[in-house]
């Protein structure tokens, strides 16, 4: 199958990425895509801290708690992208209790497809919320579901308009195994 010419970003474009990524194998490749999903996974829990909050960082005219922000604490887990190292937002008080990468989990295999195909589909956030909690247990708010989408909606946008190869090989297998 070969995609036709018209290019989500310009031929020059592309080449400077390239250039300026040092891209030349698919490991560079998927090295980008995991500092990219590690970026969304930091995001999504600077957002958490947000909503637990009730207000965003440097935002003192909405603060209506005494609760405050207190440093981060490093995190690695796992993920199809091999090891991802995370700075875990803290609150004064320890109120904040993660849900995107809860306290003691070691791998978030398989969220990061979640979440880019809720993305994808144009999920609402009230959709977004009930299928985190019926996967994941997850219990969270159409408002964190918000602050999330709308911290790492730029994120997103680079990742569709990541370069695409000219030719993929495609190979689908269908079969019955019957017993007789």
């Amino acid at each position: 199958m070969i995609m036709d010419k018209k290019r989500l970003i310009p031929r020059s474009e592309l080449k400077q990425f390239i250039k300026e990524n040092n891209l030349k194998t698919a490991e560079d490749i998927q090295k980008v895509l995991k500092d990219l999903f590690s970026e969304t996974l930091q995001e999504m829990l600077e957002a958490e801290l947000d909503t637990t909050l009730g207000y965003e960082k440097n935002d003192a005219q909405n603060k209506q708690t005494a609760n405050r922000r207190n440093g981060h604490s490093k995190k690695t887990v796992r993920s199809e992208y091999g090891e991802i190292d995370l700075q875990v937002p803290r609150d004064r008080e320890g109120d904040f209790d993660p849900l995107i990468v809860k306290k003691h989990q070691k791998s978030v295999t398989g969220i990061e497809d979640q979440i880019i195909a809720l993305y994808a589909k144009g999920v609402s956030t009230r959709e977004i919320q009930d299928h985190l909690q019926h996967l994941y247990g997850i219990e969270v708010s159409p408002t964190f579901i918000s602050n999330v989408t709308n911290k790492i909606m730029p994120l997103i946008k680079e990742w569709q308009n990541r370069p695409l190869q000219n030719i993929y090989a495609v190979v689908f297998l269908d079969a019955i195994h019957v017993r007789s």
